[in-house]
Order: C-alpha cells, then structure tokens, then sequence
C-alpha cells in the first residue's frame, strides 16, 4: 500500500511517502499502529490522531474504522486551518 504524509506529518516522519505492504484488509486503526512500531518519528506523528485527517484514494474517512488494503493509497494529513 502507498501512504503518503502531508505537511507537519511530513516534517516529523522525514519523508513524503513510503510503500507499506500488507497481506490481508486492515483498519486505518490498524496501519497507524503499525506504523507506530516503525518508531520514535511515526510515535510522535501519530500521538494525536484526533487531530490527524486522513482519505483513502483520495476520498476523505469519516472513520479510522475503515477497511483498506494493499491496493489502496491512504494519505494522512494535520489539521488545517484557515486565514
């Protein structure tokens, strides 16, 4: 699967995207957790996922619930505010 890091997420992980292999669906609970494991940088990305906004083929989530799989794009970005 191809996740790809936006802005500030971008910034703390130190790269844009990244491919994550997968062999069966999971939740985007699941990838997060996942990437979690990867380290210190994903750890600090991911404390607050609350705040993080996320789409799937480029169609926004509603849920961090929803199902992907090793096909999918999944993209994660920060809050974003306007001015």
């Amino acid at each position: 699967m191809k996740v790809l890091y936006f802005a500030q997420l971008k910034e703390l992980i130190g790269k844009a995207e990244e491919n994550f292999p997968i062999n069966t669906e999971i939740t985007i609970d699941d990838l997060i957790k996942s990437l979690k494991k990867k380290g210190s940088r994903y750890k600090n990305c991911f404390e607050r996922i609350k705040n993080i906004k996320c789409a799937v083929n480029c169609e926004y989530v509603k849920s961090f619930k929803t199902k992907i799989c090793n096909k999918d794009e999944v993209a994660f970005f920060p809050p974003v505010t306007g001015g």
